[in-house]
């Protein structure tokens, strides 16, 4: 039985996500990672950033371990 590789797409969500993140994280911590000088529309792009890249990350079926792609390639 052959396992699949990691597909693109689960690695574009995972970094989408972890870019997310960081961007929060960085806006928490009053740093402007985003180049805009409106405080509530940096607010909004990061919320609607995260927001958007959680779902998208929770959503899929992201096969990462060894073990769950080998169960799908059952």
């Amino acid at each position: 039985m052959e396992v699949q590789k990691i597909s693109a797409g689960t690695i574009a969500r995972l970094v989408l996500l972890l870019l997310a993140l960081v961007n929060s994280a960085l806006t928490a911590a009053g740093k402007s990672p985003i180049p805009i000088d409106e405080e509530g529309i940096q607010q909004f792009i990061t919320l609607a950033f995260l927001g958007i890249t959680s779902l998208w990350a929770y959503w899929k079926n992201n096969d990462i371990t060894k073990k769950a792609r080998t169960k799908k390639a059952e």
